[in-house]
């Protein structure tokens, strides 16, 4: 008796949503863009930081070293 019940499934109760038919993906040049974003956005705060970049180091060089890491993480979010 005590085999015949360890055999049967039981169900657990709780709710499973289907799989999607189709998944959406993303363009083949997204994680080129990505990363290139990201690394261009760290060359340029490194850049600033050891005052490679022209005239001193500068807040335009920082919000745009920013921007672009910032840009490279919203593409990684919606990255599929």
């Amino acid at each position: 008796m005590a085999q015949k019940n360890a055999n049967r499934k039981t169900a657990s109760g709780r709710y499973t949503a289907p799989t999607p038919k189709s998944t959406k993906r993303s363009a083949h040049w997204v994680p080129y863009v990505l990363s290139a974003l990201l690394l261009s956005g760290l060359m340029v705060l490194v850049g600033n930081y050891l005052n490679m970049l022209p005239g001193d180091a500068q807040n335009r060089y920082l919000l745009l070293g920013l921007g672009l890491v910032t840009g490279g993480f919203t593409m990684a979010s919606t990255y599929r």
